[in-house]
């Protein structure tokens, strides 16, 4: 597996935006989700809000490649853009990867069918929604979220 993070790592790139005709818009925000060893949370509290949603496990090499860019992005936009990693592993699993890599992500046990304009059955997938609910970006596999680019594209969507 490290080797396969390795060149994961090496083959990432920044996201890309979606073409305007081909986004679509959040239409239900109610998803419950439990967010690791605390309360349970309902994803509607991001309505309205710019946010991140990252499907992942601790054993796809595509998922743990990209995790350092999302840690150092969450870093400095943690109080500004809503961070969901939602996985469908066991807690504990999940917590002896988090502090075993020194992750301070927001990681949320899925139980409940995600909204249908997040449904994927690929990881990672990751969407980047905007303050209207429309998904900027809808990334399959890993990719370089720490980039210039998608940080002139958060701060543009935090400032509309």
């Amino acid at each position: 597996m490290p080797i396969q993070v390795f060149v994961q790592r090496l083959v990432s790139f920044s996201p890309s935006e979606m073409s305007v005709d081909e986004r679509e818009t959040i239409q239900d925000y109610d998803w419950n989700l439990q967010q690791l060893n605390t309360e349970e949370a309902n994803f509607s509290q991001s309505k309205g809000k710019v946010t991140i949603v990252n499907f992942w496990a601790t054993w796809c090499p595509p998922c743990v490649a990209e995790m350092p860019s999302f840690q150092k992005l969450y870093d400095t936009y943690g109080d500004k853009v809503d961070f969901y990693f939602v996985t469908s592993e066991k807690a504990e699993k999940v917590e002896k990867f988090m502090v075993k890599n020194g992750y301070t992500l927001p990681v949320y046990l899925q139980s409940f069918k995600a909204p249908k304009q997040l449904e994927s059955n690929v990881l990672p997938t990751s969407y980047l929604i905007s303050k209207s609910g429309e998904i900027i970006i809808n990334e399959e596999g890993a990719a370089d979220w720490n980039s210039d680019k998608m940080r002139t594209l958060l701060d543009q969507l935090l400032n509309k």
